[in-house]
């Protein structure tokens, strides 16, 4: 869909991520800010392609702490993630649960059950309980796109930000929507003075919790009979509920069930659920990962069954239903072997990493492609915790390990990971260096490779390949003091990479070295955009001769 389309009212073929994206461009949100993940990745790529502002942060709390100031202006504002990147982002979350928005904000948690493409499957879910916010959860594109709007108009009804959850089969699968024809009329930006409202200091804050504490009450009530939830009639032999995609593997698996589905999350429409139990003879609840439902209705005193401890883990899909509901807990099948993955064949980091195991180095390593180093032929990486983790492992491994082995251990991280959270860890080793030094290498891409090749700060260009500033890692890392800085570009055939890094390790200083050449996939693009940047400086000089 291109820019003129993006108002047309026609049905479309849409993933769940377009939907979202189109959805927000309909609502007039001013802006979209958020840092790449999969599977979220798509929805602010997409909202720029139809019109809309949107921007890569260097962090999940960046890009939230944007947009809750774009909130507090009365504008709306759209922040996007993968699940363990509302960790990162938590900190602003919990706090402006308390102080409200003015302007709509919506938050997106993408979680990945199975762990696609993730280090954890974490059910966020839990965050709506724990931070005290509404959520929704859609079950197809459709819904995805509707349910944006009701987010929208939540968030602004009650001054509250909105936890809009999603997973990666609503955001990757694609199902026909029919949008909205044109856009709502966005509110006028406005910064209103609301000091007690929006600083909180404890006196304040005290004040906050309760009203916020009062918003849910009234939302929960709300719920009850609002349009999230919705009843599917069936035999009362069977009664399930749901919500998210689980809802479309039931009608497949059960089709002859009575089923409601749960639209809004949290706070839960406690009374309705009740009088559904109380209409079927078996009531079943159905959802992926953790027992969030199940715990809470049995809290409210419902006798529902829920799911074996055996399918807490992975995706569900129709066939793993019927299992379900059946009750069976003989051992599943294996998944078909496949292929495993690996560093492209003319990756440049294969020679760094062929370079590690060679020297038998201590690996902390981080989250990013180049994660891939920990497996055969390489197996150079000996730790993966989180994004930006590698540093502060490292340097903790260099505080106590003895002599012989400390000297080998080497922190590892990609250049968009870097600028994440690296450079905090960049900041402790600094500020607390282990007896023997530490070294650090950047492995500089050019591009967040990982996620599809998005930009970051230390490319120089925005989300959509504009030239804007840059992050220098060499100028950054010589301004905190380090001394020993190199940029080496590895090349076959070259054992310069080699040399630095022995040369390095027995220098028993703070090195930091990056290993800086473009990733293959991207050569051409990365022409196409300098290409562009060089006509757009000569259009400006022209335009001012």
């Amino acid at each position: 869909m291109t820019k003129s389309e993006v108002h047309t009212p026609g049905r479309q073929l849409l993933s769940g991520n377009e939907a979202i994206a189109l959805a927000a461009r309909h609502a007039g949100v001013a802006l979209g800010s958020g840092y790449p993940g999969t599977p979220s990745t798509e929805i602010l790529e997409n909202f720029a392609r139809y019109g809309g502002r949107a921007q890569w942060s260097p962090n999940e709390k960046t890009a939230l702490e944007v947009c809750i100031g774009v909130a507090y202006g009365g504008a709306r504002a759209l922040a996007t993630m993968k699940h363990v990147g509302l960790n990162v982002a938590a900190d602003p979350l919990f706090t402006v649960a308390y102080t409200g928005v003015t302007g709509a904000l919506v938050v997106i948690s993408a979680d990945d059950p199975g762990m696609a493409s993730s280090q954890n499957e974490q059910d966020n879910r839990r965050y709506a309980v724990a931070a005290g916010l509404p959520m929704l959860e859609p079950s197809d594109s459709q819904e995805a796109y509707d349910f944006f709007g009701q987010a929208i108009e939540i968030s602004e009804r009650w001054r509250i930000p909105v936890l809009f959850r999603v997973t990666t089969r609503v955001c990757h699968s694609k199902s026909v929507v029919q949008p909205v024809a044109g856009s709502a009329a966005a509110p006028k930006p406005e910064f209103v003075r609301d000091v007690r409202g929006r600083v909180m200091i404890p006196a304040y804050a005290r004040q906050a919790h309760r009203r916020l504490r009062a918003k849910l009450a009234e939302i929960a009530a709300w719920n009850e009979t609002g349009p999230l939830n919705r009843e599917h009639p069936g035999d009362p032999g069977l009664g399930v509920i749901t919500s998210g995609v689980n809802y479309l593997h039931v009608r497949d698996a059960a089709p002859e069930a009575r089923v409601l589905k749960l639209g809004m999350t949290h706070p839960l429409p406690l009374e309705r659920i009740r009088a559904f139990a109380a209409s079927v003879r078996r009531c079943f609840v159905l959802e992926e990962g953790d027992p969030y439902l199940v715990e809470a209705l049995r809290a409210a005193g419902m006798a529902v069954e829920g799911k074996a401890e055996m399918y807490r883990y992975g995706e569900f899909d129709v066939a793993r239903v019927r299992r379900i509901l059946a009750g069976d807990t003989t051992p599943e099948a294996a998944p078909a072997p496949g292929k495993p993955p690996q560093l492209c064949d003319a990756c440049a980091y294969r020679q760094v990493f062929g370079a590690l195991h060679k020297l038998q180095a201590i690996v902390a390593g981080d989250i990013g492609c180049y994660t891939l180093g920990a497996l055969a032929p390489f197996e150079a990486m000996d730790t993966c915790v989180c994004m930006g983790a590698s540093l502060g492992v490292g340097l903790g491994l260099r505080h106590v390990l003895p002599p012989e082995q400390r000297k080998r251990v080497v922190s590892i991280i990609g250049d968009s990971t870097f600028v994440h959270s690296g450079i905090n860890g960049l900041v402790e080793m600094v500020y607390n260096p282990p007896p023997d030094g530490h070294v650090l290498i950047i492995l500089d891409n050019s591009t967040t490779a990982m996620t599809g090749h998005q930009e970051h700060p230390g490319t120089g260009r925005t989300l959509e390949h504009q030239a804007t500033g840059r992050v220098v890692f060499e100028d950054l890392a010589r301004s905190l003091g380090v001394k020993r800085v190199h940029v080496v570009e590895p090349r076959v055939g070259s054992d310069d990479f080699e040399r630095l890094l022995v040369d390095s390790l027995a220098s028993g200083e703070l090195a930091v070295i990056i290993v800086r050449r473009p990733c293959i996939l991207i050569a051409k693009q990365l022409k196409e955009y300098e290409r562009q940047q060089t006509e757009q400086e000569c259009d400006c000089s022209c335009a001012t001769a």
